[in-house]
């Protein structure tokens, strides 16, 4: 898709307007820049809306406070400033040069110079600047590329790899989002000869980047782009084949980043290296990796045939996100390919009301049942047979039943 209206009349419908009005107010020179201006152009939902200015962070600073406007000094060593207006977060950063790299982090000095600034971002679709009055700056042939589908470095791939090698997975990361036809030859290129320099970036850095990439919309073709230039053995070592991906991209999957981690880390497969292991590696967070673990156990089983009775047992063991990732799995593993009866089953766990326990330890002292393990195993064995019952009795009626199981007094 390609935006028609005029690019003002877009900049003026963008959630947050208001305040940008205010910025252009106190810095008149402030142009939009980056994502938000590239996933305008192409008619994507705009999210963060960043600025970058000419005047030194400071100064900045100074003139949107005296405009109203809350200001944290978020990176002022980086020349950024967040200004908060109407509870909305604008960043704005102040246009900068490269005067040393050391492959991942950059010694910036500010400047007056756009084009300048433009010339240190990585690829051209991200090079392009708007400003109030909605004139497009496009210093590299970054629209063209745009609307091509072509993620380009701006200048030499290899040079700005070697400035940051964290660069390889965002050419990925991009391509995954935007990418269509062939892959840019000498980013690939470069790439394929600098790839080892990915081992030096630290493993969360890679990890946010990768989880970006698994939620593309052009994923097995990045994926397999990946796995050409030697990225994917330095990046997902012991990875599953992409025909398991495959299988589950084929069922259209919701881009559940973890969904498609789990696919390519099965159980037991991948040389030994399982969900657990690939958790580890990445360092997820402990959300995460209880994710992954979770959707690896093979108890509470799922099936396309099982009625609400079973449903509810199984939606009172397991919460409902693990419960529909697992079952995008075991349809990818069993069919690989869309199905109304797994989307059916999917359509019913959510829909089905959280089945609560209606018993809780206050019930059985009333019934004469005393503290401690003897009320444990108590419990236990009314919860066992709710539900068998299929969670539908309710606190009436486990109390009837416990009151029969009971020794008399």
């Amino acid at each position: 898709m390609w935006v028609s209206t005029s690019l003002k009349e877009a900049v003026e419908k963008l959630p947050g307007y208001e305040g940008l009005e205010r910025i252009w107010a106190a810095i008149p020179q402030a142009r939009l820049v980056g994502g938000c201006v590239r996933d305008m152009l192409c008619g994507r939902n705009v999210h963060d809306l960043d600025l970058a200015s000419p005047l030194p962070p400071e100064e900045a600073q100074q003139r949107l406070e005296a405009a109203g406007a809350k200001v944290i000094p978020t990176g002022l060593e980086h020349g950024t400033i967040t200004a908060v207006i109407n509870h909305r977060p604008y960043e704005v950063t102040t246009l900068r040069r490269d005067v040393s790299t050391d492959g991942r982090h950059a010694v910036v000095a500010w400047t007056d110079d756009w084009q300048e600034d433009a010339q240190r971002r990585d690829f051209t679709i991200n090079a392009l600047s708007l400003d109030q009055e909605g004139r497009l700056y496009d210093y590299f042939g970054g629209e063209e590329d745009l609307r091509a589908g072509r993620v380009r470095f701006v200048g030499r791939a290899a040079q700005r790899i070697e400035e940051d090698a964290l660069r390889c997975l965002r050419f990925f990361r991009f391509f995954a989002r935007y990418g269509q036809g062939t892959p840019d030859e000498e980013a690939c290129q470069a790439i394929t000869q600098l790839r080892e320099r990915m081992t030096r970036l630290s493993i969360e850095r890679v990890a946010m980047e990768l989880l970006k990439i698994l939620a593309g919309p052009q994923l097995l073709r990045t994926m397999k782009l990946m796995e050409q230039t030697g990225s994917l053995a330095v990046l997902l070592p012991h990875h599953a084949p992409l025909s398991a991906l495959e299988r589950l991209l084929a069922c259209k999957d919701p881009a559940e980043p973890l969904h498609r981690l789990a696919v390519l880390y099965p159980p037991g497969g991948g040389d030994g290296q399982g969900f657990d292991d690939i958790g580890a590696h990445l360092k997820l967070s402990n959300d995460n990796r209880a994710l992954l673990a979770a959707f690896a156990r093979p108890e509470p089983s799922l099936a396309v045939t099982m009625d609400d009775d079973a449903l509810r047992r199984v939606r009172f063991v397991q919460e409902l996100p693990i419960l529909l990732g697992r079952s995008w799995l075991i349809q990818a593993r069993q069919l690989g390919r869309p199905d109304a009866e797994w989307s059916m089953l999917r359509h019913r766990l959510a829909e089905m009301a959280q089945p609560v326990f209606p018993l809780a330890g206050r019930d059985m002292m009333a019934l004469g049942v005393k503290p401690g393990p003897e009320m444990g195993r108590w419990l236990k064995r009314v919860q066992q047979w709710w539900l068998e019952q299929g969670c539908r009795a309710d606190g009436a009626a486990c109390r009837a039943w416990l009151l029969a199981q009971l020794p008399p007094c």
